[in-house]
This record gives C-alpha cells, sequence and structure tokens, in this order.
C-alpha cells in the first residue's frame, strides 16, 4: 500500500490526502473500516466504510447484474442421411428459430446400420444442411463421435 492514500468518508465526502496511518486512526475513531477502493490510483483511494456492508452491497450489484443475462442453451437437431426435402427444410426452420433465441444448436446425424458405409455421404449432408442455415458461426467442426455425425453452430454476431 503507498504511504498517502486520498481519503473518503461513509457520506461520500473527499476528506482529502492523509498518511497511511493518519486514515487508519480515523476510520478507527469512527469505529469503521478503510477500504482500499482504486488501488492503482496516484494517489490509490482508500474508503472509510463498514465493510460487512460494503460486502453486502456488491453481492447485490453482481446479483442484479447476473440478473439481465440470458444463459446460452444447447438445443438439438436430429437429422438422418435419407431425410425428405420438406423434413430437411422444417429442421433447417427450426434450427434458424433457436439461433434467433441465442441459443446454439447441436447439430445431430445418426448413422444406421449399413448408412456406416456411406460416411462421405452424410458429411456432405451436414455440411449442405449448415450451408442452408445461412449465416452462422461454426462452433465445432462436423465430426464423427461413434455412429453420429455432430457440429455445433451458433449465431453470427
Amino acid at each position: 500500500m503507498a504511504p498517502t492514500l486520498r481519503v473518503i468518508d461513509h457520506e461520500a465526502k473527499q476528506i482529502g490526502v492523509l498518511s497511511k496511518e493518519e486514515a487508519l486512526r480515523k476510520a478507527q475513531e469512527m469505529s469503521l473500516d478503510l477500504v482500499l477502493i482504486a488501488p492503482n490510483a496516484v494517489p490509490p483511494v482508500a474508503k472509510i466504510i463498514d465493510f460487512k456492508k460494503f460486502l453486502y452491497q456488491e453481492e447485490k450489484r453482481q446479483k442484479e447484474a447476473k440478473k439481465g443475462v440470458k444463459k446460452s442453451i444447447v438445443k438439438d437437431i436430429q437429422i438422418s442421411l435419407f431425410i425428405a426435402e420438406a423434413d430437411k427444410e422444417r429442421q433447417a426452420a427450426k434450427t434458424r428459430v433457436f439461433l434467433a433465441d441465442g441459443n446454439q444448436v447441436r447439430l445431430n446425424l445418426t448413422l444406421r446400420g449399413r448408412e456406416m458405409g456411406k460416411r462421405q455421404m452424410a458429411f456432405d449432408l451436414m455440411k449442405k444442411f449448415i450451408g442452408e442455415l445461412g449465416e452462422v458461426n461454426l462452433s465445432k467442426e462436423p465430426r464423427m463421435e461413434g455412429r453420429v455425425i455432430r457440429a455445433v453452430v451458433s449465431r453470427k454476431k
């Protein structure tokens, strides 16, 4: 801590630039705590406040800030290798709705039985499906995970 501090009292009035010892003495006289608010300022800024009350108010501010933030949810869309054109368009429309809501979408293309021999065809279908979605961010490239080809897309910012 610096030898001198700019001190602010509990009523947000500036006391002035004091030595560290003098600031601590003033805080003890008021039966409050000396809290360093801006350590990078020249001179550093300290405030004489009730520290527990300060922590409580900080916690309340952080909770209030979290309220406005929407958590991104990962939605799943299932397609198959021999999907009909109308079904593919319906799934693409659903995907666009999820993306518009700010969610990420995990695209799953499951290969069954003899479809395992047509992996390249499945990758091509997945890339075509992603291309039909329009402007999207590809969070996770299409890749094989067991019998499923998975890709994750999100809205382009």
